[in-house]
């Protein structure tokens, strides 16, 4: 089994430390640890940052080879705010190298040897890599699409096209509101607009996560719901990322959809009350956690 991850890697700027993230890095690093072969397709400058990225990643066992360097422009940089419950809001610095990803013979042939593959709707906010992007998804076998509303680097035109090309799309529950605002989709439940959105988008699997209140999956026509785990939020960075890596990482497997989504909203709260993107926990850990709940 494996799976690429194209997108943004970046370096997240705490007030008072920083982080290396992004999240279709942090996405493919949870896949990682769930012993999936992962790759990330992605592209960082000439410079300290970007050595530190690469480094980095290959000490967490991804291939380095699908990394581009830049020589004219800089490592990402995300400057994070958390509020006084944990909840992150990001100001995203502009033009860095992941907006110039090129479409190369190592990208492409990442792709097309993929059973999946992971983009979100960030790293289109550029010319270069959304053309790159476009090229990409007409290779992949199976479209995963991680939703990433960052104002003001989004449009409902682009969001279209992205959400009609893919097989599988996460979103969460704010994402969700302005989606229907778009879409002009009037339903009231969750269920309904998720059953519009579907059919807007002829997208037969989408997932829907709603922060401390779990998740609810469409998958092939049928819902599945958790209702979350309580845990003590230390920041949210990261545990939406996590969270798709986990589900993916078991639907790919063909495990059953309501196991996936609990397994994937432990993670997801695990991270949320751990520091940074990416902590890593055992197996043990994991069932532990939803054994205490």
């Amino acid at each position: 089994m494996k799976i690429s991850c194209f997108g943004e890697v970046l370096w997240d700027i705490f007030p008072i430390h920083k982080k290396i993230g992004g999240a279709p890095l942090n996405v493919a690093l949870r896949l990682k640890t769930m012993g999936i072969d992962t790759t990330i397709i992605t592209r960082v400058g000439i410079d300290e940052l970007g050595n530190d990225i690469s480094s980095y990643i290959q000490g967490k066992g991804l291939p380095i080879g699908t990394i581009q360097k830049d020589q004219v422009h800089k490592t990402g940089e995300v400057l994070v705010t958390l509020d006084e419950e944990g909840t992150a809001s990001y100001e995203i610095s502009r033009p860095v190298a992941w907006d110039f990803i090129e479409n190369t013979e190592v990208a492409t042939k990442e792709v097309a040897t993929s059973d999946a593959f992971i983009y979100g709707s960030l790293v289109a906010r550029n010319d270069v890599s959304r053309k790159t992007l476009l090229e990409l998804l007409e290779l992949a076998k199976f479209k995963i699409l991680d939703v990433n509303l960052r104002p003001p680097h989004y449009d409902a035109a682009l969001l279209l096209e992205l959400m009609q090309k893919a097989d599988f799309i996460k979103l969460n529950d704010e994402e969700l509101d302005e989606i229907c605002t778009y879409f002009n989709i009037q339903e009231n439940t969750i269920e309904n607009q998720v059953k519009a959105i579907a059919k807007h988008t002829e997208t037969s699997q989408i997932c829907i996560t709603k922060g401390g209140k779990g998740a609810t999956l469409f998958y092939n026509n049928s819902f599945y719901n958790n209702t979350g785990y309580t845990i003590k939020v230390v920041d949210t960075v990261g545990a939406g990322d996590s969270f798709l890596g986990t589900l993916i990482s078991k639907l790919i497997q063909q495990i059953d959809p309501q196991t996936a989504i609990d397994y994937a909203c432990a993670i997801g709260a695990m991270v949320a009350g751990s520091e940074g993107a990416n902590p890593v926990f055992t197996d043990e850990e994991i069932k532990a956690f939803i054994s205490a709940q």
